[in-house]
């Protein structure tokens, strides 16, 4: 079974092509969605985590930053 797909395939290839990226192959595309998935679980977990951390359900824009630094 395939792999849900959250982030849309055009959007992301109209970025490529405004980052110079005028022809790529629709394999490269679809490996960069899953890794911005993967990317985007394991913050999403680590800023959860910080959350948790400071007694709160909610996460904060200061969490995912955190995570993103790797707290």
């Amino acid at each position: 079974m395939a792999k849900k797909r959250y982030f849309a395939w055009s959007p992301l290839r109209s970025l490529m092509a405004d980052a110079g990226a005028k022809i790529v192959s629709r394999d490269a595309v679809d490996h960069l969605i899953g890794w911005l998935q993967d990317k985007a679980v394991e913050l999403t977990k680590r800023a959860a985590v910080l959350a948790k951390h400071s007694k709160r359900k909610k996460i904060t824009k200061g969490d995912i930053d955190l995570a993103v630094k790797g707290y």
